[in-house]
């Protein structure tokens, strides 16, 4: 730990070094030496403090994956088989916790055991995680050279706490699948830090799709313009310029990193929010578990008063299962409730499936009735992301078998000739449409796969 000790250290590239040289040096003892040895509180303190302010990306790197290295050889969260495999009884996992691992997020009850100034100074509660989306937030319209490491490094801090919750999510969930205990999840650092009353909870979702909105890799090649739009240059000004391109592009892929992150937040808290709601339908939910709107409601709504998200936001939120509930949500706003809601036993509407949306553009008179109220553009987008959701697991026997409530009963041909139809009504609605390249794919890909089933 001395070498960390940056005290009398005037040259900033020997204190670079030197902290390069204590990361390495815990790689070496804690990964690569046999036995290795796991490394401690202060160890895993001290590199989470090089990943969150370190003014370099070089470290920046170095530090974010020795951390996710750390993780998966030393797990804090993990299912372990039961210990009597040939029981005749139902085998249920164990889940096993380390809570005396390290952790980088503070939430929870865990926030009385923090301390003050060690969280101030290193670990993450809901407020600075609310804070670090903001920043990333802000950081999509004020680009430029001198912000580039500082958004690296944030997008980077951002990308490891998503792995944090991931890992303690992913373990849990698969467990309730099995045992429907609502505790696992009401436990899981997810939940505890969303539940915080510190936070704007809606302003964390409308953060984070704004970010999966917009076009970042289309400012950073901006950046790079600009920074090579000089005229004369010195040798060293020349090596400044360089190194600035070399970090606009390395901050491309990690924006791309980034959204995939953001997607998998997002996802993550929706699961949560079924969860919750099974939960809530048993009784099984307390006060303590916190009110807040589900994250598919903030979802919809923002689409609805940012249309022009509509597309950009479906384009970079690829997973299916989710993208499909949400294109299916965004139609049954606008479209008749009444033939596509019904009423059970139970009270328990029937939601509208990707059948049913199609049928609603089965007709000119239908579809000219919809895109009154959502813009023949928009209907296009929405149909040709439902579809491609729809291909997708369309694929997954299981997923189809336990949610023919979203896709509907017609074969893969009907969906097909349905879309085709729907696309060419709204068409006839708006002659001087203009259909992106995605939605042409969409069509080509349905008229192709009509033509094989002839």
């Amino acid at each position: 730990m001395a070498i960390l000790d940056s005290s009398g250290v005037r040259n900033s590239r020997d204190a670079l070094d030197d902290k390069l040289s204590f990361l390495e040096a815990v790689r070496s003892s804690s990964l690569a030496e046999e036995p290795p040895t796991a490394p401690s509180w202060k160890m895993c303190d001290a590199i989470f403090q090089i990943l969150s302010g370190s003014d370099s990306l070089e470290l920046a790197m170095a530090s974010y994956q020795l951390l996710i290295d750390l993780d998966k050889h030393y797990p804090r969260i993990y299912l372990k088989s039961p210990d009597n495999p040939g029981s005749s009884s139902v085998r249920v996992d164990e889940l096993v916790v380390d809570k005396e691992a390290w952790s980088p997020l503070c939430v929870g009850p865990e926030m009385g055991r923090c301390g003050g100034e060690r969280l101030l100074e290193n670990q993450v509660d809901s407020l600075r995680f609310c804070a670090l989306i903001d920043e990333i937030c802000q950081a999509v319209n004020r680009r430029n050279s001198q912000l580039l490491i500082k958004s690296a490094e944030n997008m980077l801090l951002f990308q490891y706490l998503v792995n944090i919750l991931e890992t303690d999510f992913l373990p849990r969930h698969t467990l309730y699948k099995e045992t429907l205990d609502w505790v696992l999840l009401r436990e899981s650092l997810l939940s505890m830090l969303l539940v915080s009353r510190r936070i704007n909870f809606k302003s964390i979702i409308r953060d984070s799709m704004f970010v999966l909105s917009r076009r970042c890799h289309q400012q950073t090649e901006s950046s790079i313009s600009d920074l090579k739009d000089t005229s004369t240059v010195s040798a060293s000004a020349k090596n400044t310029q360089d190194s600035y391109i070399a970090l606009a592009l390395a901050t491309t892929q990690l924006e791309r990193q980034t959204h995939v992150a953001m997607q998998k937040f997002l996802t993550m808290i929706m699961e949560l929010d079924v969860i919750k709601k099974e939960a809530d339908i048993h009784g099984l939910t307390t006060r303590a578990d916190g009110l807040r709107t589900p994250v598919l409601d903030i979802i919809l709504d923002e689409l609805t008063y940012a249309k022009d998200h509509i597309s950009p936001f479906l384009e970079v939120f690829s997973e299916p299962r989710w993208k499909m509930e949400i294109t299916l949500q965004y139609f049954s706003k606008y479209c008749a409730k009444s033939s596509i809601r019904t009423r059970r036993s139970n009270d328990t509407p029937k939601d509208a499936t990707f059948e049913d949306i199609l049928n609603y553009f089965s007709s000119a008179a239908s579809t000219k009735s919809i895109t009154r109220k959502i813009a023949p553009a928009n209907a296009l987008s929405l149909l040709a992301h439902s579809f491609q959701a729809y291909l997708s697991l369309h694929h997954d026997q299981k997923y189809i078998a336990n949610n023919s409530e979203k896709v509907g009963t017609s074969t893969l041909s009907q969906i097909c000739k349905g879309l085709i139809s729907a696309f060419q009504n709204i068409r006839k609605t708006d002659e001087n449409l203009e259909v992106t390249p995605f939605e042409k794919e969409a069509f080509f890909t349905a008229a192709t796969i009509v033509s094989q089933k002839l």
